[in-house]
């Protein structure tokens, strides 16, 4: 599980004109909280970056006058105008505590459909689960050698150890759909089988 670094300081001062001044600063307020109490502190914008622009999930041990914190990203503001981050909101991880993070989904093989000409579709990028700190990892991998042409795998085939899935099950995660010359191919062949059974059926009745 990747873990990145951030080193900030804690908040004394609050209100809009304390945050004005961190942010003409260069730095960024957050805070932390789902841990013991609530922690308000800001860091440099650049220190966010490897955090905030990637679809990757990671830890993010946070660094407050030598004391660690482990968390993970929640949610996010930017401003609308510039779209410069303006705020961030970190979940501590306590140990014996569940917590509830979006995972990415990794499709694993190749599926059987893609095999036969069809393309593969991804239709959700993250699973929603509960599970406690020690489970979590950076991806929940998803086996589709067995997906076969017009096919899906749902939410409900997933399985993960240790994770409580909290999304939908009948939700659609993949599925393999026809490519336009596969379509083109099943469309001209029906055609010509059924011609002979049509002109059959009548003589078949007399």
């Amino acid at each position: 599980m990747n873990t990145i670094t951030i080193e900030g300081q804690l908040r004394t001062g609050f209100g809009k004109s304390s945050t004005r001044q961190l942010r003409s600063q260069g730095l960024v307020p957050g805070v932390i909280y789902g841990g013991a109490q609530e922690v308000s502190f800001a860091a440099p914008a650049a220190a966010f970056k490897t955090l905030v622009y990637t679809p990757n999930f990671q830890i993010a041990e946070v660094v407050l006058e030598g004391k660690k914190y482990r968390t993970i990203l929640k949610d996010l503001q930017f401003d609308k105008v510039n779209d410069h981050l303006i705020h961030v909101d970190l979940l501590e991880l306590v140990d014996d505590k569940k917590i509830i993070a979006d995972i990415p989904l990794k499709l694993v093989g190749t599926s059987k459909g893609v095999k036969e000409g069809g393309r593969l579709v991804s239709k959700m990028k993250t699973l929603k689960i509960k599970t406690y700190p020690k489970y979590l990892k950076e991806a929940i991998e998803v086996p589709i050698d067995d997906l076969e042409l017009n096919g899906n795998i749902r939410v409900e085939d997933v399985k993960a150890d240790n994770y409580e899935i909290l999304n939908s099950p009948r939700i659609p995660i993949a599925s393999v759909v026809m490519t336009r010359q596969l379509k083109q191919e099943e469309a001209a062949a029906p055609k010509g089988a059924a011609a002979p059974k049509a002109a059959a059926a009548p003589a078949a009745k007399k």
